[in-house]
């Protein structure tokens, strides 16, 4: 078959369009504020092999460590037409237990083998464990709730109520599990359907190969982007505040080596796995590599497996970026993640100084609240509640940060105000910038979010934060944002709250987040904050 560019971009498009249509019906489907407001989920299409033809615009962190989901629901299951695996075990191709992911095959009429796979996760509000929201300081696996290795859901079209009702009976929620999973299968049919309308419109023949090309295609402009950099060496270092359970410092260092067209990520020197619940799987770190490297791709190439054929990721076993069971892992996926990130940048600020941002919040601060609802009209129902705060975005050569804005492994909104305090016991006190908190520098760092929630019932209150201790660093000589705080407010009195816990607190008590601001970029001037407001 002659290869044509015109028809290359026309199936880099509908591929993509299949991913983000799974999206969109994933969330208008869904139960949860965290998916549908949140948006806290992601979708993409794989080829028979397993390789990502397309993702979603949605949650890098989800999308650069789905591939080893999929692999694990093909090596563990013999998907036939109508079955849909459902996994979320880190040590089975997952992330962290709250991430459900669904894989469903995509046959052709009379093929023996799935000519597609289409995938979908979504984060769920709360599956079972020690703590409301699953989401809170944990020092094993099997604290943080139900884990579920790869198996059927569906079954030749049907669902399999036995495996459907152990999960429910794990969780707080179980009617808003069960409608964010059947969203979740909605999302795989609508996929389905959409593959097979272009097949029938192209061709088996075309669109298999035109699958490969897209796949070769990013290979080549990735080889083209590393090519680029100049060859060399280049290190980077960045530390957790601490794991949780002891006072001590997390290092993850990196070095990043470049030579011609590959590259190579060690992460040789990372500190060990730790007793808290910021240890990190080896999809994680695949995940922060492919999100760094394909920032770093000028043009709009096909987010595609292609992209890591030319890098090579070493993640020694046993330590924080690859952890072994039974370690604790809900805070690797949203806070290790980011700071695996900001490393990997701060190593690549040394080979392209003026291309690479200052580093943004670095942390999610994961709230998580439940318990009853005790109030007369709500008959005390149970409740159960996730979210990831905005914060500042780093100074970029060139641009100030933005504001209050969700960056590098999340891409997450907020949940509105409207719709917080009509689905939970809460009032929403105060929302706003918290101003000044981003870096200062040539160009200043996007500044943080200050948010105080008022607390109707008696609840379990988790925090999983980062940032509190080491702030976001600046790069060219900006300043370092300003570092986060948490504080829970009683009687007016108030108190501070550990970046990585949980605790119950009385109706009436206001929990108060102050996010971390981004770093500047460039030396400061004295006349540079009326300057570059310009760019706000």
């Amino acid at each position: 078959m002659s290869f044509d560019p015109v028809r290359l971009e026309i199936f880099k498009s509908i591929f993509h369009s299949v991913a983000e249509e799974m999206g969109g019906v994933l969330r208008r489907s869904a139960f949860s504020p965290n998916i549908k407001e949140r948006r806290d989920y992601s979708c993409a299409v794989f080829d028979a092999r397993g390789e990502v033809l397309a993702m979603g615009d949605h949650m890098p962190v989800h999308l650069g460590s789905m591939p080893a989901s999929v692999d694990a629901a093909i090596r563990a299951l013999s998907l036939q037409p109508g079955d849909v695996a459902l996994l979320n075990d880190p040590y089975a191709g997952g992330t962290h237990l709250p991430d459900l992911t669904m894989v469903m095959p995509v046959y052709l009429p009379r093929s023996r083998r799935p000519f597609f796979y289409v995938a979908n996760r979504a984060h769920h509000a709360d599956v079972g464990g020690a703590q409301a929201g699953s989401m809170s300081l944990s020092r094993e696996i099997f604290q943080e709730g139900i884990r579920i290795p790869p198996v059927k859901i569906f079954a030749n079209g049907r669902i399999v109520r036995d495996v459907l009702e152990l999960l429910l009976a794990n969780v707080r929620t179980p009617r808003e599990r069960e409608g964010d999973l059947t969203a979740q299968v909605a999302s795989c049919r609508v996929g389905e359907r959409r593959l097979l309308e272009t097949v029938r419109k192209y061709g088996v023949r075309q669109t298999s190969e035109y699958g490969r090309y897209l796949l070769e295609y990013s290979a080549r402009m990735m080889r083209a982007t590393i090519r680029e950099i100049p060859d060399g060496i280049y290190r980077g270092e960045d530390f957790m505040d601490n794991d949780g359970v002891s006072d001590g410092p997390i290092a993850i260092r990196v070095t990043i080596r470049i030579r011609g067209a590959r590259a190579e990520v060690d992460f040789t020197g990372s500190s060990p796995e730790c007793a808290g619940s910021i240890n990190a799987v080896k999809a994680i770190a695949d995940s922060a590599a492919f999100y760094v490297f394909r920032c770093l791709v000028n043009d709009q190439v096909p987010a595609t497996s292609g992209l890591l054929r030319p890098i090579r990721i070493i993640a020694p076993e046993g330590t924080i970026v690859n952890a072994r069971p039974p370690c604790a892992v809900a805070g690797g996926n949203v806070e290790t993640s980011q700071r695996i990130t900001d490393t990997l940048l701060h190593a690549m600020a040394k080979a392209l100084p003026r291309k690479i941002p200052a580093a943004s919040q670095g942390t999610m601060n994961n709230l998580t609240f439940g318990g009853r609802d005790t109030r007369p009209h709500r008959g005390n129902a149970p409740f159960a509640y996730y979210e990831t705060i905005a914060g500042g975005m780093g100074a970029r050569p060139g641009r100030n940060g933005e504001s209050g804005i969700h960056t590098h492994m999340t891409n997450s909104l907020n949940t509105p105000v409207e719709v917080f305090e009509h689905a939970y016991p809460v009032r929403v006190h105060h929302y706003g910038i918290r101003r000044g908190s981003g870096g200062r520098g040539h160009y200043h760092g996007g500044d943080g979010i200050v948010r105080e929630i008022e607390l109707l019932v008696l609840m379990q209150v988790g925090m999983l934060s980062d940032r509190r201790k080491f702030a976001p660093y600046g790069l060219a000589g900006g300043k370092p944002g300003e570092i986060g705080k948490s504080e829970l407010i009683i009687k007016g009195k108030n108190r501070r709250v550990a970046a990585k816990g949980s605790f119950y607190a009385p109706a009436g008590a206001i929990v108060r987040i102050e996010t971390p601001g981004g770093g500047g970029w460039g030396k400061p001037a004295q006349s540079n904050r009326k300057n570059s407001n310009a760019d706000e």
